[in-house]
């Protein structure tokens, strides 16, 4: 039998739970019936993605993973706002 902690087996609980949810959003992305819910899919999915970075930094117990969670949440956030611009204007820059 495998010896693992409580942090281990909530760990591998939460991977599976986010993975579930990653297939979730996935799914709104390719049928979602608009343009905005496919979007909202994608920005679920970089949050869900920083989710499993940083449970991976976690479970490796190293602080390189939540730098690479930050930058990953800055971009998600800097390509939604250009999405959600050029949806609206027809323009991204000025």
């Amino acid at each position: 039998m495998l010896d693992l902690s409580l942090l281990d087996t909530v760990i591998l609980i939460v991977f599976s739970m986010i993975g579930i949810a990653l297939l979730l959003n996935l799914w709104r992305l390719i049928i979602g019936p608009s343009v905005p819910d496919r979007i909202l899919a994608l920005d679920t999915m970089y949050i869900n993605t920083i989710a499993l970075i940083i449970l991976y930094g976690i479970q490796m117990d190293t602080a390189l993973y939540f730098e690479a969670a930050l930058l990953i949440a800055m971009l998600g956030f800097v390509s939604t706002v250009a999405v959600c611009k050029y949806l609206l204007r027809g323009d991204i820059i000025e």
